[in-house]
């Protein structure tokens, strides 16, 4: 499957840098979403020590405490644009 993640890396601002299997990479921002109020699960990456304990786990980028990005949506928009902007 190509949307599998290979490697992933927390930045500055709440953003990842993701490389895939095929090759593909790009910048996935959560700033948008970590920030709001209406985070939801997300909410708990706030803290920047938890947000930099990014992994992966079956190809998919993973945080302590069951917390997941869908990477087929992931690998769609860093393919079409480079960048994933949640919001």
């Amino acid at each position: 499957m190509l949307w599998r993640v290979a490697t992933v890396s927390p930045l500055e601002g709440y953003r990842l840098q993701v490389t895939f299997l095929d090759g593909t990479q790009g910048i996935v921002d959560m700033s948008k979403l970590v920030l709001s109020e209406t985070a939801g699960v997300f909410a708990v990456l706030k803290n920047p020590v938890l947000f930099n304990q990014v992994g992966l786990e079956y190809g998919a980028v993973t945080w302590p405490g069951e917390i997941d990005l869908a990477p087929d949506a992931m690998y769609a928009e860093i393919k079409k644009n480079g960048e994933w902007v949640l919001s």
